[in-house]
């Protein structure tokens, strides 16, 4: 059902509110299932099982050995940096490449002997691959024609895509006619024409501005939900994969790293790896010591002894990483008191206010400790500042063992 195309590059996204996605078109309608039923009946299966997939270039691997499920309804993102093997897992699955190791099962039937336009999935890529020469409509019916679906039903088909994505009225325009946004609408469109059983888009959002980006983000969220349908998606943005995103893949040098919720993956990320790639986070290393009262205590170089909850698997090795959010670590002019049974309620630290930065609903400080380490962190905004910390300060920043977390390295 995907229609390879040559060229990867990033192109312009979305525009603005003149095209934004709000018309009550049907789940039904798009998917061609009677209302009320369930594209998967057996929620206990995934949709799309990936056993153990390998791909090699030459003497790169790509792909390392990577095994996921992903079930039917579900949004789902691949997010790695660039060259960690993310497309072209995304193009095995479409039928672009062909695995050298493993199984790619949809709805339990292996799909790898089958050719691209044959499979139940499309693909929308990063540079839209609009026919410039076809008109909205034509491109959007491109993939039914070659179907060799009835032009009755063409046209039916066409109208209900044309108004799932409110481009109502520029039909006969050609891609030179449309903006940016206006493009990848139809693009999305055509994507999603021959009603397959799962969308792949490949940077999506790439190419577009902050705000273009958030609004396009939610509207993508909405036309998921609406339609119910399997979408996975590729990103090297953090910040979309967990914005749109039910689950995400983390994927470095072709293998996966961890599978978690948005949550999950940021409050108790799998290894140092990850909790570095995934948001900020200040890294202290370490040799674990005593336990008392629940608390392990970790030696460090650059911040003494540090107080964490004690892990629910014991470390294997003494040597640790403990990590603390910017977000987590509270900034003081004095340092809370503490005294007997407080001593180990929270870890102070001490150092000069060397960075602050206003970014209007949160303000970030980096603190250099008298080790030399730098603590950075993030408080909201919560009421206007009147009486504002300043570079040059001595200040004091604290956290409590509950917002730390314990990483092997």
């Amino acid at each position: 059902m995907a229609e390879q195309q040559p060229n990867d590059e990033a192109a312009e996204g979305p525009a603005g509110p003149e095209s934004r996605v709000v018309e009550p078109v049907s789940r039904e309608a798009v998917l061609g299932v009677p209302s009320g039923a369930d594209p998967s009946p057996d929620s206990d299966m995934p949709l799309l099982r990936i056993e153990g997939v390998a791909k090699k270039f030459g003497n790169f691997r790509a792909v390392d050995r990577v095994t996921l499920d992903i079930r039917a309804g579900e949004f789902f993102a691949l997010l790695g940096p660039s060259g960690c093997g993310k497309t072209t897992l995304l193009r095995m699955l479409a039928g672009f490449e062909t695995p050298d190791e493993g199984r790619i099962l949809l709805d339990g039937r292996d799909i790898a002997p089958v050719l691209p336009h044959e499979r139940p999935v499309n693909m929308m890529f990063q540079n839209y691959a609009l026919f410039p020469h076809l008109s909205v409509k034509d491109n959007i019916a491109f993939g039914l024609k070659r179907a060799g679906m009835a032009k009755a039903d063409i046209n039916t088909r066409v109208a209900e895509m044309v108004a799932l994505v409110k481009l109502e009225g520029m039909e006969k325009r050609k891609p030179d006619q449309l903006s940016g946004g206006q493009r990848q609408r139809v693009a999305l469109a055509r994507s999603l024409a021959r009603r397959p059983q799962v969308l792949l888009l490949d940077e999506p959002l790439a190419a577009l501005d902050k705000k273009l980006r958030e609004s396009t983000q939610h509207e993508l969220m909405e036309l998921q939900r609406r339609l119910g349908m399997t979408f996975i998606v590729v990103t090297h943005d953090q910040d979309e994969a967990m914005t749109m995103a039910s689950r995400i893949g983390v994927m470095d040098a072709g293998r996966l790293e961890q599978v978690a919720t948005p949550r999950d993956l940021y409050e108790t990320p799998a290894s140092r790896w990850v909790a570095e790639f995934v948001g900020d986070i200040n890294l202290f290393e370490g040799q674990i010591g005593s336990t008392e009262a629940g608390r392990l205590a970790v030696s460090t170089r650059d911040a003494g002894t540090i107080h964490v909850v004690e892990p629910r698997t014991a470390p294997a090795k003494s040597t640790v990483s403990v990590a603390i959010r910017p977000e987590k670590v509270k900034l003081s002019r004095r340092a809370p008191a503490a005294d007997g049974a407080g001593a180990r309620a929270f870890n102070c630290l001490e150092g000069i206010l060397t960075e602050v930065s206003y970014l209007g609903g949160l303000t970030t400080y980096r603190v250099t400790l008298d080790s030399g380490a730098v603590v950075r962190s993030s408080m909201a905004n919560t009421t206007r500042i009147v009486d504002a910390y300043s570079a040059g300060q001595r200040v004091a920043v604290w956290f409590t063992p509950d917002d730390c977390l314990v990483l092997e390295q």
